[in-house]
């Protein structure tokens, strides 16, 4: 395994905790925009619709995969910026 692979691993587990805590930000704000609630279905919740819950768990995943995405290269490029390789 590469060095900066090796150094990269922190770097990449905060990020990682990062891009949560901003996914989870960005889906609580996208669902008020959607359904004008503050709180989004959850799996089992009984007095919700189908569609309800799989358009918010849809949204959801969208977000998060778009958030986890953009933080990790954000990352990786700041990492060959500073080292000049790339950590993968």
């Amino acid at each position: 395994m590469k060095a900066s692979t090796i150094a990269y691993k922190p770097v990449g587990l905060a990020l990682g905790a990062a891009s949560g805590m901003i996914a989870a930000m960005a889906f609580k704000q996208a669902w008020k925009l959607v359904e004008g609630e503050g709180d989004a279905p959850g799996a089992t919740d009984e007095d919700r619709s189908w569609k309800e819950i799989l358009i918010a768990a849809g949204l959801q995943g969208a977000i998060f995969a778009v958030v986890k995405a953009t933080v990790d290269r954000a990352g990786a490029v700041a990492m060959r910026r500073v080292t000049g390789t790339w950590p993968g």
